[in-house]
C-alpha cells in the first residue's frame, strides 16, 4: 500500500506518508483509521508527506474529496511535504476545501514541517 499513517495522541498529530499512485482501495483502508482518531480526538493536526508520488487515480480522487467535504472542520493545521512544484500547488489548491491553517516545506524541511503543524494555536 502506499500510504503509511502514524499518530500521536499527545499532539493529536496524524503523519501520512504516500507514494506512488492513490487508488480508491487505499482510501478504505486509511480514512477510517483517521476518521476514528478525529472521533477520538476532535481536532487533528496533518503532516501529509510525498515521496515519489504520482497523484491519485479519478476513484481516489472522488474519495478524497467526499472526505474533504465531510470532515472540513476537523483538520487544525495541515503541513504538506514534497518533492514537485505541483505538489507545492496542492497546499493552494486545497484551502477551499478546510479551514486548516496550511504550509508546504519542501523535503529537506521535513522536521520543520513536523513543528510547525505541532504548534500552539496561538502562535
Amino acid at each position: 500500500m502506499p500510504v503509511e499513517l502514524k499518530h500521536d495522541r499527545a499532539s493529536r498529530l496524524v503523519e501520512v506518508t504516500v507514494s506512488g499512485k492513490l487508488d480508491k482501495e487505499d482510501y478504505a483502508a486509511f480514512v477510517p483509521v483517521l476518521e476514528d482518531l478525529i472521533r477520538q480526538w476532535g481536532k487533528v493536526r496533518v503532516l501529509f508527506i510525498m515521496h515519489d508520488f504520482h497523484g491519485w487515480t479519478a476513484g481516489a480522487l472522488w474519495q478524497d474529496i467526499k472526505f474533504d467535504v465531510k470532515h472540513f472542520k476537523d483538520i487544525e493545521r495541515l503541513a504538506m511535504v514534497g518533492e514537485e512544484r505541483w505538489e507545492k500547488g496542492m497546499a493552494t489548491f486545497c484551502k477551499p476545501f478546510t479551514t486548516a491553517r496550511i504550509r508546504f516545506f519542501p523535503p529537506e524541511e521535513t522536521d520543520a514541517a513536523r513543528q510547525w503543524v505541532c504548534e500552539e494555536a496561538a502562535s
